[in-house]
């Protein structure tokens, strides 16, 4: 597509790379500084963890921001905006205050407080909702306060729902990512295709945060070295709704010049417009819903919406029997059905082939849901490309390790029943996962089996 998608990808690479290589001196530093809490009763992990790793990922967003600024074609958008300058002051703003929660500990009202600050700043700088197109009126003009109401609701609602998420290893930087993933392709579509300059910031504020993500993540995945704590996913949740109020609320959708032709054409054409009214719920559609249900599940119970618990989505995907690494996965795929479903849905050219594919998308992630012990077998010439634990001999011997055990257990029974002295076997430690996060309890991976007519 021309070079300035190769522009979007070198300050993609830039924030990737700055993130990677500082994530590595902040863990020191978070460890020096000891910024690794108590486990808590709602926490997976069962080691203390480092937290900060937002440092890593707000030195990433100045360093890709930096990039972009010099480049030939993106220092445009530092010209003819002040959006990426609103960006960095709310940025700093909600990292400054996350990075005091992840070593002291701020109170929940106070936090709330700081979010609708950094969110108001932003406003200040011209980062606001100016109109919005509502279907069958068209563009609506806001006044300042209805604007800055608007603006502050999104941002606020955003960061929590991404904060809510963030509770296994590599869950929200990933599903953050994401969505940054299907908002870039709906926001360069609408700035090249259609030759919309006021779409551009928040093409580039997309890229920049893919690239947050993907540098983070692999300090990140499961076991995590390092937690991005409240610096990171208030961060990211920021930039994420920058990005979405920038498209949603700067783009005049008269300038696309859609409505022409019959009646059914134009409401047909007229999709991409209304798509930002949904884009920014539906790229943090699982985050949102696990938020949501949180408040409601609280309020219900006489307990603050603010208050802590095990009850939040991946917990559950956890307690039905689905390991660490699967319940990432099962988030991670719907998260993509969603936001890029709703990216397709906006080019006009989907049809009918288009629904009948994300129902048959949506039936697979039903059945995953449904098969949280199942683990698959590959053939004999693939077991070299996948972990151990899906290689059939593995699996084999450790069934029959497990039988062997069942046996053994049921003879020292009986002996003890002629009247012979068994010694009961010493308890094994559960072992702990390496400088991060394991799956809760001591749950085996096999299934425990024995003999019938053995006591559990």
């Amino acid at each position: 597509m021309g070079q300035p998608v190769r522009e979007y990808l070198l300050t993609l690479c830039i924030t990737a790379a700055v993130t990677y290589l500082l994530t590595g001196p902040v863990r020191k530093f978070a460890i020096a500084a000891g910024a690794m809490p108590e486990i808590r009763a709602r926490d997976v992990h069962r080691e203390p963890t480092p937290r900060l790793g937002g440092i890593a990922m707000f030195g990433g967003l100045c360093a890709g921001l930096l990039v972009a600024a010099h480049l030939t074609n993106l220092k445009d958008v530092f010209e003819l905006s002040n959006e990426p300058r609103a960006l960095l002051s709310g940025a700093g703003l909600i990292w400054l205050l996350g990075v005091l929660d992840d070593k002291w500990g701020v109170d929940a009202l106070i936090k709330l407080g700081g979010q609708m600050i950094a969110a108001g700043v932003m406003v200040l700088q011209g980062l606001t909702i100016l109109w919005l197109p509502v279907p069958g009126v068209g563009p609506v003009s806001l006044t300042p306060w209805q604007g800055t109401l608007l603006t502050v609701a999104l941002v606020v609602i955003t960061i929590n729902a991404v904060n809510f998420v963030d509770g296994l290893d590599g869950l929200a930087s990933g599903m953050v990512c994401i969505a940054a993933a299907a908002f870039f392709m709906y926001a360069y579509r609408i700035w090249y295709g259609y030759g919309l300059e006021s779409a551009a910031p928040a093409t580039l504020f997309a890229a920049v945060l893919m690239g947050m993500c993907l540098g983070f993540l692999p300090h990140n995945i499961h076991p995590a070295r390092i937690f991005m704590g409240d610096s990171g996913s208030m961060l990211i949740g920021l930039v994420l709704a920058a990005g979405a109020i920038s498209i949603t609320g700067q783009v005049d959708p008269d300038a696309m010049k859609l409505f022409a032709g019959s009646e059914t054409a134009a409401v047909h054409a007229t999709v991409p417009v209304y798509i930002p009214l949904l884009l920014p719920l539906t790229v943090i559609a699982v985050p949102f819903a696990d938020l949501v249900l949180a408040i409601v599940r609280r309020t219900w119970r006489g307990q603050s919406p603010f208050a802590a618990d095990r009850g939040h989505l991946h917990h559950r995907l956890l307690e039905i029997g689905h390991s660490h690494s699967r319940a990432v996965l099962i988030m991670y795929f719907w998260s993509a059905l969603i936001a890029f479903g709703a990216v397709a849905y906006s080019v006009n050219s989907v049809g009918t082939w288009f629904v009948m594919a994300i129902v048959a998308l949506s039936g697979v992630g039903l059945v995953l849901l449904l098969l949280p012990r199942f683990t698959p077998r590959v053939p004999r010439w693939a077991e070299g490309f996948v972990p151990p634990r899906y290689r059939r001999g593995n699996r084999e011997a450790a069934e029959e390790a497990a039988d062997t055990g069942a046996v053994a257990e049921g003879g020292a029974e009986d002996g003890a029943a002629a009247g012979q002295v068994a010694e009961e076997p010493a308890p094994q430690p559960v072992p702990a996962g390496i400088n991060g996060a394991t799956a809760i309890g001591d749950r085996s991976r096999f299934t425990h089996r024995r003999r019938i007519g053995t006591p559990q």
